[in-house]
């Protein structure tokens, strides 16, 4: 597949701050990219970079092969963006809305219709197309929101918190729509808090920290990167601590704990850990509610990575 966005050794300060430090990576086409990290981490500045919107100090940037600057028209009349905070006009129309937006790039009135169609169409507004913004709840506004940036067919997308704030009916609308967007071959750039809608999207994802690359590549690989290899959970009245004590003596456990009736076991490796708890347990006479094992997740790996929980 070929790259449609390459960035080398890309740096931007702010006096004596490095927000973002010498950093390097692609896009394929027709790929998701989640790009992770707390706040203050360099991602937005990242973003404005790749869009010229920035200038930088040190770096290259290139989109669908050529060198992106300010004055990159036809670049980026093939990208849409759509940040975190809802930009649409409250005196126009759902309809006129994306028709304002689509008509930015695309000129044709008839294309331009079919455009606006598919669209509301995509982000299920075709029963509010007479609606004005003020009229739309939260999840219907950010569906609005997709819509416009998305109008003209653009075969690069930025998403920015496009689920903040959002009713679970509209969230998993907008997840489904990313990928529609995917599989018909458009790139994505995506930006999130929730680290479920990473694992469920993306195809390649970077954690980045204090403008530099942490760690990157498939969820798989990233998973690659945690210190233990399974969590198990098991939900048990009244464990007595001398139990607790004798499973800290496992060769494979790292940590336990035990609160509000959960116990939580993390192994640092091990392929029959639950088998032998599970054994162990039985000896004891000890009854258990629920017990299941996981393996490490993308928050887990986050965490150990920046020390920080996404949300800080």
């Amino acid at each position: 597949m070929n790259n449609i966005i390459e960035v080398k050794n890309l740096t931007k300060q702010y006096k004596t701050l490095t927000a973002v430090d010498n950093l390097s990576f692609n896009v394929k086409e027709g790929e998701i990219l989640g790009l992770l990290g707390p706040n203050g981490s360099g991602k937005t500045t990242t973003i404005n970079c790749i869009l010229s919107l920035l200038n930088y100090q040190k770096g290259t940037i290139k989109i669908f092969g050529k060198e992106m600057k300010p004055d990159s028209y036809d670049i980026k009349s093939k990208i849409g963006v759509i940040f975190q905070d809802v930009a649409v006009f409250e005196e126009l129309t759902v309809y006129d809305n994306i028709d304002y937006f689509c008509g930015l790039y695309i000129k044709d009135k008839k294309k331009r219709k079919e455009y606006i169609n598919d669209a509301i169409n995509l982000v299920g507004l075709n029963e509010f197309k007479k609606f004005y913004p003020k009229q739309l709840s939260g999840g219907l506004l950010r569906r609005l929101n997709i819509a416009c940036g998305i109008a003209h067919k653009p075969k690069l997308i930025f998403l920015d918190e496009p689920t903040v704030a959002v009713d679970p009916q509209s969230r998993n609308n907008i997840l489904d729509n990313i990928k529609t967007l995917r599989n018909q071959g458009t790139t994505i750039v995506y930006t999130t808090h929730y680290m479920e809608e990473v694992e469920i999207l993306c195809d390649e994802i970077i954690i980045l920290d204090k403008g530099k690359i942490l760690a990157k590549g498939t969820l798989d690989e990233l998973k690659e990167y945690a210190s233990i290899e399974e969590k198990i959970t098991v939900e048990i009245n009244d464990l007595k601590e001398e139990i607790i004590e004798e499973i800290k003596e496992f060769k494979n456990v790292d940590k336990i704990s035990y609160e509000r009736n959960i116990l939580l076991i993390t192994y640092k490796k091990g392929k029959n850990n639950l088998g032998e708890l599970i054994d162990y347990l039985k000896s004891k006479k000890v009854k258990y509610n629920k017990i299941f094992s996981e393996r490490p997740t993308l928050n887990d790996v986050f965490l150990e990575l920046t020390g920080k929980e996404l949300r800080d």
